[in-house]
């Protein structure tokens, strides 16, 4: 059976998130955000591939990064929150190892899922309007996080 290419996209996401989760669970605060950024931009070169956009990971790490940051203020209680509990010994690195993983694969869902929409619609990693993309990251990653919790 062929597969279509956003069956292929969707596949490539959902790996992804497998890889964001375990990195989430890296104890050490930092080092856990950096491994969940290294895997979603692993997947956005993916994905680029797939849709044959070229690749720029420059620009790719600025969007992320713009669409994390757009939805920071509703997260305080989430990832960072996960992410800076860690700093605290025993209590806070369980806490932290807790809530990380299954925000991260929220948002390693969130910005997959918002590429391969831009991408199938023709977009580039420099023509991504993240103010315009922000209502439908959070939708994502609300989706991104339930996906975790089953």
């Amino acid at each position: 059976m062929m597969t279509t290419r956003i069956e292929q996209a969707e596949a490539i996401v959902k790996k992804h998130m497998n890889w964001s989760f375990v990195g989430g669970l890296i104890p050490v605060p930092l080092v856990d955000v950096a491994a969940v950024t290294a895997v979603q931009v692993k997947m956005l070169s993916d994905l680029a591939k797939l849709y044959e956009v070229p690749f720029q990971a420059n620009a790719a790490k600025a969007v992320v990064t713009a669409l994390l940051g757009g939805i920071l203020p509703s997260m305080l209680t989430g990832p960072l929150a996960g992410a800076g509990a860690k700093l605290i010994p025993v209590i806070g690195t369980t806490l932290g190892v807790i809530t990380m993983p299954a925000l991260s694969l929220g948002a390693t869902c969130a910005v997959g899922r918002i590429f391969i929409k831009h991408f199938e619609s023709g977009g580039t990693f420099l023509d991504l309007d993240v103010e315009k993309m922000r209502k439908h990251f959070q939708a994502e990653f609300q989706t991104g996080r339930t996906a975790s919790k089953a």
